[in-house]
């Protein structure tokens, strides 16, 4: 069904967390015929390796890797020095790149991360082989200019960023998430990471419906192809609403009974 539906990527899930993830992973790259499998790992060789057992089954993959880079992350979470998150990127993005040529990598925290040492991490995963570099708003933190200062910053003051493609992945605890992420859109970013009906932790994540109709029914501001057939949203909807039993309210945007999608 989702491969019908258009996605590029689908992100099955982090294959080193539990037996469950790591099987549903490499079920899923076996089965896909149209989207490429993804797999997430933090910055370490065992994540990395897990990722690539779960993938492996797939003719094409990607290993998204990720490391905390704001201050506060970097300190309470890492328990980790600018230094050492810097050299643990050019380490673990270099590891990734030995079994795929589609690396991603993200900078978690993103939208609390100084602006200047984003820029000088983003740098070096690109040099190391990321070729997709992701800004998430982890938090649910940030509001649609300030994400489109980033990407703008990003696009103008990294030097080797015409290598890598920019991705958003934002969060809902504002009730911003589609918004923020489309403002990405509009600064430059040319992947945008979400979800059938905005499933995530908290508060969800950018709804991928509402991500794809609010782009075809404004290609005067955005004249971008997402290659999503419009068509099955309502059946995908249901059917991870029925999956999950996460119900959809009634006034949900496009999916919702009281809305409806083309």
């Amino acid at each position: 069904m989702f491969d019908e539906l258009g996605i590029d990527i689908i992100e099955a899930g982090f294959p080193i967390a539990s037996p469950g993830d790591f099987e549903a992973v490499s079920e899923v790259s076996k089965i896909l015929k149209n989207s490429i499998p993804a797999g997430l790992s933090r910055h370490s060789v065992k994540d990395i390796d897990r990722a690539y057992e779960a993938l492996k089954h797939a003719p094409r993959f990607r290993i998204h890797t990720f490391i905390s880079t704001s201050p506060l992350h970097m300190k309470h979470k890492l328990n980790m020095s600018p230094e050492d998150v810097y050299e643990s990127i050019g380490k673990h993005v270099a590891y990734a790149r030995k079994f795929t040529d589609d690396v991603e990598w993200s900078c978690e925290d993103g939208t609390r991360t100084d602006m200047d040492y984003m820029c000088k991490t983003v740098e070096l995963a690109i040099k190391n082989g990321a070729t997709t570099i992701n800004i998430p708003d982890t938090v649910g933190y940030t509001i649609p200019s300030e994400f489109t200062t980033i990407i703008e910053t990003l696009l103008n003051k990294v030097p080797n960023i015409d290598k890598a493609i920019l991705s958003t992945h934002c969060h809902n605890d504002l009730g911003l998430a589609v918004a923020n992420s489309l403002a990405g859109v509009q600064a430059g970013a040319r992947q945008i990471e979400c979800t059938i009906n905005g499933l995530g932790e908290r508060a969800g994540n950018a709804a991928l419906e509402e991500v794809v109709m609010a782009i075809k029914t404004r290609p005067d501001l955005m004249p971008y192809e997402t290659g999503i057939n419009t068509t099955l949203l309502s059946k995908a909807s249901k059917i991870v609403s029925n999956a999950t039993g996460f119900p959809v309210q009634y006034n949900k945007a496009i999916v919702g009974k009281k809305c409806f999608c083309s």
